[in-house]
């Protein structure tokens, strides 16, 4: 009995061992693959960093649902990068080249909800303009990114930092310069937007490359928003300031021209009229040509700057009878004129490509070459 049980005894110590060393094998067992786990982890991560240069790639998906590979920059556009019609609103403002005025090159004060919009759509920045040609505006961008990395000012205010503390909204004014031959006339381009926007993008910039590309120096004036008054008071500021220093950006003060459409063309007609003074500038000649594009502005007098004026027949905003009333009321009032009326560009057609209006400009810059006066 005695070694029955003792044998029960022997028996259950053993079992007791057995499980005792069963348990701490299975907790060293558990311990070893966590660390072998942890090696592992450690190796393939030292393998991609070495792989990568230490800079996973990421994937981020638009809101529109185009995804845009990046190697984790948010901007990783070089100062010479060009865009192209694939590329988004937000790739013109934060493009490098134009660090500290990217926004002015766009229509609105602010723009932020556009930043998604593909440049292929930028003519939904410009609701007043037909023709809005994506590729032509590629084009002028392009060619202002090249001016600036050849070393060039592309951008000038026109307003001191005491002026724009004074007025919040001149902080939103500017000028781009299209260089021509130099000391060449220059000519102030003002695009439209009904004064609620400015589209320089379609109406500014690539008819002032344009401008340059004949010989003759372009600027387009970024002008304040929503007033007539003070958007052209800025185009007398311009004006004024381009007079200031024109040994220093290498251009005539003589036979300067000014070109608008629609609301631009507004402004410019202001100028041919009253002159710069009248609109708080510098005492100033009067320009040697004015170039009009379709607007209903019906000012005139006998001493209204010679004027290039088109619209197409079919503008649906300005009433081509107004305007060919303004060229017969200006010509009986001895005003040079020439009056080129195209069919059916419709209203803000820009250079005009590919329409029946297309190579207007270069007829503008003939007319303003006939009153250049040495």
């Amino acid at each position: 009995m005695i070694n029955r049980l003792m044998m029960k005894t022997g028996q259950l110590e053993n079992s007791k061992w057995e499980l005792s060393v069963l348990a701490f094998t299975r907790l060293i067992g558990k311990f070893t693959m966590k660390i072998i786990c942890m090696i592992t982890l450690l190796m393939c991560s030292c393998f991609v960093s070495a792989c990568d240069g230490d800079k996973p790639n990421t994937t981020v998906v638009e809101e529109n649902g185009n995804t845009n590979e990046n190697d984790g920059d948010e901007n990783n556009t070089d100062m010479g990068t060009h865009l192209t019609t694939n590329d988004y609103v937000r790739d013109i403002v934060n493009h490098p080249a134009f660090n500290g005025f990217g926004e002015l090159l766009l229509s609105r004060d602010d723009n932020s909800s556009y930043y998604n919009t593909p440049i292929s759509n930028v003519g939904s920045l410009m609701p007043y303009h037909g023709n809005v040609r994506p590729d032509v505006i590629v084009g002028s961008v392009n060619y202002m990114i090249d001016e600036v990395n050849k070393g060039k000012t592309i951008f000038y205010d026109i307003y001191t930092e005491q002026q724009k503390q004074q007025d919040p909204a001149k902080r939103n004014t500017g000028i781009f310069f299209f260089r021509g031959n130099p000391n060449a006339p220059f000519a102030v381009v003002c695009p439209g937007g009904g004064f609620s926007y400015v589209g320089s993008l379609h109406e500014g910039f690539p008819l002032a490359q344009r401008i340059s590309e004949l010989g003759l120096n372009a600027f387009v004036i970024r002008y304040r928003i929503g007033s007539e008054q003070y958007a052209t008071e800025d185009l007398a500021t311009a004006i004024s300031y381009i007079f200031r220093n024109a040994a220093i950006l290498g251009v005539s003060s003589k036979n300067y021209s000014v070109w608008g459409g629609s609301a631009g063309a507004r402004m410019a007609g202001n100028i041919a009229l009253s002159g710069v003074s009248a609109y708080k500038g510098d005492n100033l000649p009067k320009p040697a040509t004015a170039v009009i594009a379709y607007t209903g502005q019906s000012t005139y007098s006998s001493n209204f700057s010679p004027s290039f004026i088109t619209v197409a027949a079919n503008d649906g905003i300005a009433n081509v009878n107004t305007v060919e009333r303004r060229v017969e009321n200006l010509r009986n009032a001895g005003v040079d004129v020439e009056y080129r009326r195209y069919q059916t560009a419709g209203h803000g057609f820009g250079l005009g490509t590919g329409t029946d209006a297309e190579g207007w400009l270069d007829l503008a810059v003939r007319f303003w070459q006939r009153h250049i006066k040495e």
